[in-house]
Parts: structure tokens; C-alpha cells; sequence
């Protein structure tokens, strides 16, 4: 029994790797590379059209968006340098002064046509073509052997579906959530006593290095918004988009609200030192409101990458019920530090950022605010893509429509109006 766990936890380790980005951009790569060379060798005249599959590498991509954007910049900075090395190869051979030339030929070429970041690849285009090109009759071979790569590249995600990564970019949200709550709940832990000041600044650093995670969670987040573009395996990916980069802009907010508040934690410290930030009872109450919050933190994360099924009803009706319990919480916290306040007027700055701060992460996580900013996200993106079709059918009229066209959408305008 115990053999087969293993191996099945084995198997699901295997799979999860198989489905890595970089495995999947290891595998697509080579392939393509693979299969451009095999095509170019029957129809280049070259021995070793090595051209083809150095273009394939630098089109193909892990997602079927990132490839049709980014194709025709990448085939133009090939193709670019490859006519900056034929240049050089029908003048002079390699050598370390040609070299620096062609390398400072390409970046101009490259800057010249605005390939933007693109333009390395323009020299390293012609640095490859030149060590393998010093023959000017064979310079259409490699024009060739540059479409033949562009065009398996093209062909290996368009053929073959690529991955939707919202899996990945799920995981990480909630792994920030969690970081996030486990912050939470270290620093009401140390309400209780002394809390010195070095702890709390501690745990004031441990919230501005949360700015790191919010960084690679938006680009995870940002391949995955890719994968959904253009997937004929995807049916709803505008709404996928929005509530992912939603979830994500305020988990971000309240990582900032949380560096304030350990901010506010850290500057009480230094006025109560040694004495305890709150009495016994409002230091038990703000420890179960951060709790409280922390776990509302995490059930956010889920509602936002939980499909729109029961789960998802689910989800949102645990966030309600923690985001009400949490509420509750804080109105009693309000009472507490409003009579502190009252026996010691000395740091009511301080006490009232707290809930203030508090009632910031309360309202970003509010199922109505969160509602609320879907549909403005989503008003948003519709009005943009009304905005793209109406410049695409204002420039087909400039083509010129066929005039019956023209007369009907006319006829549609006045019947509207």
C-alpha cells in the first residue's frame, strides 16, 4: 500500500512538472526548433540550415497570444539582421572588427525600424547568420530558412492548443493570501505583553517585502490573462481576466492598508515602551479582529479563483459570514479603544488609524465592492472593444465598402436615430 502512494504521488509530481511554464516552453521550443530544421533542409539549398531553427526559437512562445503578437516584431528583427549579415558576409569575412561592425549595424537597423525590445535579437540575428554565411549567392537560402522558422513557430500554437494557466496564477493568489494572513496573525499574537520594538519593526519589513510577492503574482497572473486571449478552448475569458486582475488589485491594496498598519503598531511601540500597545482586553479583541480579517483575506482568494459554479456560492457566502463577524468584532474594538482614548489622550492619533486602516481591509473585501468592480472592469473592457470594431469598420469604409454595404449600415443609422 505504502508502494503505491508513493508511486502515485510520483506520478502527480511528474505531471505537475510536465505542466510547468518553463517545461512547456523547454518542450514547445525544441520541437519547433526540430521540426524547422527538418523543413529547411529540403528546402534550403544550405547543408545546415541552422537559420530555421533559430528563428523558430525566437517566435514561438508558451502562449498562443504572446506568439501572434510578438511574431511579426521578432521575424522583422531576424529578418533584419540576417540582410545586415549577408551585407557584411559579400564584404569581409569574420573577424573581431567586422564583428563590432555588424554588431553596431544591427542595433542601429534595429533602433531604425522601432523593434523596440527586440532590437538584441536584430544583432544576434546577424552574428549567428554571419559565422555560418560568406557567401552572397546564398543569401535568399537564408531569408528562407528565417520564414520557415516564423512559420513553425506560428504553426506549433496555432495546431496545438497551448496550456490556460489560470491554475498557476490561482495557486499564487492564494499562497499571497496566505502569506498575508500568516503576517496577520503573528503580529496579534505579539499584541499580548511587551511587544519590544525591534519585533515590530520586524514585522513592519515583513510587510514591505510582500510588495516582492505581489510582483510575482502579477506575472504569473499576466501569462495567465495570455493563455486566455485568442484560446478556442476558452469560452468566457474576458470575465476570467477581470476577476482574476480584480482579486489580485485588492489583495494588493490591502497588503498596502497592512504595511500601514504594522507601521501604526511600530510607531505605538515606540511611545508605550515598555507598557503593552493596549490594555489585556483590547489586545485579546484586536488579536481576534486580525484573525478574523486574516481568514477573510483567504476566503476572498479563493471566491476569485473559484469558478462561477455552486463553489463559488459557497465561497462567497463564507467571505460574507467572516466579513459580518469581523464587523462585529470591530465595532466592539471601536468601543474599547474609545475609552482608552478617554482615560489617555496621548496617542488617540495612533488608536484611530487602526480602525481606520482596519475598516480599509474590511471594505475592499466587501462582496458589494467587489460586485460592484466587476462590473465597472467589464463595462470598461466592452466599451473598448466597441471602440476597436467601430475603428475597424470605419477603415474598412475608407478600403471601400461595396456601396449597397455602405446604403444598409446608412439605413440602420437613420432607423436607429
Amino acid at each position: 500500500m505504502q508502494d503505491v502512494r508513493e508511486w502515485t504521488s510520483s506520478l502527480v509530481r511528474l505531471v505537475r512538472r510536465h505542466r510547468d511554464p518553463v517545461v512547456v516552453q523547454a518542450l514547445r521550443s525544441t520541437a519547433a526548433a526540430t521540426v524547422a530544421y527538418v523543413i529547411a533542409l529540403r528546402l534550403s539549398p544550405e547543408p545546415a540550415p541552422l537559420t530555421a531553427p533559430l528563428t523558430a526559437l525566437l517566435v514561438v512562445q508558451v502562449t498562443l497570444f504572446a506568439t501572434l503578437t510578438t511574431s511579426i516584431r521578432r521575424v522583422n528583427s531576424v529578418v533584419a539582421g540576417v540582410l545586415v549579415a549577408i551585407a557584411f558576409s559579400l564584404l569581409v569575412g569574420l573577424t573581431w572588427w567586422s564583428l563590432a561592425l555588424v554588431i553596431l549595424a544591427a542595433l542601429a537597423v534595429g533602433h531604425l525600424v522601432r523593434l523596440d525590445e527586440f532590437v538584441p535579437e536584430v544583432a544576434i540575428s546577424a552574428m549567428l547568420v554571419l559565422g555560418v554565411t560568406s557567401v552572397g549567392s546564398t543569401a535568399w537560402a537564408r531569408i528562407v530558412e528565417t520564414l520557415i522558422g516564423a512559420a513553425v513557430g506560428l504553426a506549433c500554437n496555432l495546431l496545438l492548443a497551448p496550456p490556460v494557466w489560470t491554475e498557476h496564477a490561482s495557486e499564487s493568489i492564494e499562497g499571497l493570501a496566505r502569506r498575508v494572513r500568516k503576517l496577520m496573525l503573528h503580529m496579534g499574537e505579539e499584541l499580548t505583553g511587551g511587544t519590544p520594538v525591534e519585533r515590530a519593526a520586524a514585522r513592519l519589513h515583513e510587510a514591505r517585502r510582500l510588495d516582492h510577492d505581489i510582483a510575482d503574482v502579477d506575472a504569473a497572473l499576466r501569462q495567465a490573462e495570455d493563455s486566455l486571449k485568442l484560446n478556442p478552448r476558452v469560452r468566457e475569458g474576458l470575465l476570467h481576466r477581470v476577476v482574476l486582475r480584480t482579486g489580485l488589485d485588492t489583495l494588493e491594496i490591502c497588503t498596502v492598508v497592512l504595511r500601514v498598519l504594522a507601521r501604526t503598531f511600530t510607531d505605538l511601540t515606540k511611545e508605550r515602551e515598555p507598557e503593552p500597545l493596549f490594555s489585556p482586553q483590547t489586545s485579546a479583541l484586536v488579536q481576534q479582529l486580525l484573525g478574523e480579517i486574516a481568514d477573510a483575506v483567504v476566503s476572498f482568494a479563493v471566491l476569485v479563483t473559484t469558478d462561477v459554479s455552486v463553489s463559488a456560492e459557497s465561497a462567497e457566502s463564507r467571505l460574507a459570514a467572516e466579513l459580518r463577524q469581523a464587523g462585529t468584532t470591530r465595532d466592539k474594538l471601536a468601543q474599547l479603544l474609545l475609552e482608552e482614548v478617554q482615560r489617555d489622550v496621548s496617542n488617540w492619533q495612533l488608536h484611530g488609524a487602526v480602525l481606520t486602516e482596519v475598516n480599509r481591509i474590511l471594505d475592499e473585501m466587501d462582496t458589494e465592492h467587489r460586485s460592484q468592480r466587476l462590473l465597472e472592469e467589464l463595462d470598461r473592457h466592452t466599451r473598448a472593444q466597441r471602440e476597436r470594431r467601430s475603428r475597424w469598420t470605419r477603415f474598412g469604409d475608407r478600403l471601400g465598402a461595396p456601396a449597397g454595404l455602405r446604403r444598409n449600415r446608412e439605413d440602420a443609422r437613420e432607423r436607429s436615430l
